[in-house]
């Protein structure tokens, strides 16, 4: 993540013009994208007048361990968590030299800035395609390690979730390189900060109690007691409780195995939907068909006051006929 309480080691205005050393490729700034310990981000106009994301830095070392994720990356084709990878280059500034890479410019909202906008009913969808690139990811032998929303940003055309930050994913087996607190667990006391899927897994969890707390919270005690209490007090989660509970608590080996669970809830949920909006349909239907079958009271009072009112028109017609006739028969006599 980008931290802007950093000084900045680089400060390209737009329009500055750079130069690759060895590829001689050029780059145009646009704008600063953030910028952090390892290094800035900028986005930049190539030469085709293509936009692409170039980050600087001045450790040699943070390059190349970026670039080598990017590469592990693109190698995987069935995963599209992470950026392409557009070239790598030196560049002389100021008289010394400094490391840079281009990637895709990944554009779009993060992951709960998209979910403001387009309803919670995404946030499962979006985790079963995180988790599924995270499985391909784990089984390529890295960790993700800072995984959070900032990091996602959803694209269109068709709705993906995609990465923009590679500077926390690790290979497994070594320590975490970078963090952030609430999406941590060792933060929460709940683990340690090894490069497993593990790790990863906490995160997701986490990511999908963010949803539901976009501002997010302290700690104020170790271990799962808060966390619990958190999705209890959300009526959203309470569906995937158990499912969070168990990516928190390291229950979950695999991302597949994991993305199989939340895949059964989200389906479940959507026959649950489907009935409830039969049932509702039925009662909308129903007073019709009601008032077909029983009348109501005011409907019975109103029969009973026309039946009424026919029989008294019937008994006076009788009895004129019958003064008629007594009127003829006495004429005749």
């Amino acid at each position: 993540m980008m931290n802007p309480t950093l000084k900045k080691p680089f400060n390209f205005p737009p329009g500055t013009h750079i130069r690759g050393k060895w590829h001689h490729q050029s780059y145009w700034i646009l704008k600063e994208l953030g910028y952090g310990a390892n290094g800035t981000v900028f986005l930049v106009k190539d030469e085709k007048g293509e936009r692409q994301a170039l980050k600087v830095s001045d450790t040699s070392y943070t390059i190349t361990s970026e670039v080598n994720v990017l590469k592990a990356f693109s190698k995987d084709k069935k995963s599209v968590l992470g950026p392409e990878l557009v070239d790598v280059d030196d560049l002389l500034w100021n008289g010394k030299t400094f490391s840079f890479y281009v990637m895709e410019y990944i554009h779009g909202p993060d992951l709960l800035d998209f979910i403001r906008m387009r309803g919670a009913t995404w946030s499962p969808i979006l985790i079963l395609q995180l988790l599924s690139n995270l499985d391909s990811l784990h089984q390529n032998g890295w960790v993700f390690g800072d995984l959070k929303p900032e990091n996602l940003i959803i694209s269109h055309h068709p709705v993906k979730i995609r990465c923009i930050d590679v500077g926390g994913t690790t290979q497994q087996g070594r320590a975490i390189k970078e963090f952030t607190e609430f999406f941590d667990r060792g933060y929460w006391g709940m683990g340690s900060r090894k490069a497993e899927p593990t790790y990863d897994l906490f995160a997701v969890s986490m990511i999908f109690l963010n949803t539901a707390y976009p501002t997010r919270f302290q700690r104020k005690e170790m271990g799962l007691s808060q966390l619990e209490r958190a999705i209890d007090q959300k009526q959203e989660l309470h569906p995937y409780k158990k499912w969070m509970l168990n990516g928190l608590q390291g229950r979950y080996s695999t991302a597949k195995t994991m993305r199989q669970d939340l895949l059964q809830i989200v389906q479940k949920k959507q026959d649950h939907d489907r009935k409830v909006r039969k049932v509702h349909h039925a009662q909308v239907s129903a007073p019709t068909n009601q008032r077909n079958s029983a009348p109501t009271r005011q409907e019975r009072r109103s029969t009973r006051q026309k039946r009424g009112a026919m029989t008294e028109t019937v008994l006076v017609l009788s009895i004129m006929s019958v003064l008629y006739l007594l009127y003829i028969y006495g004429e005749l006599l």
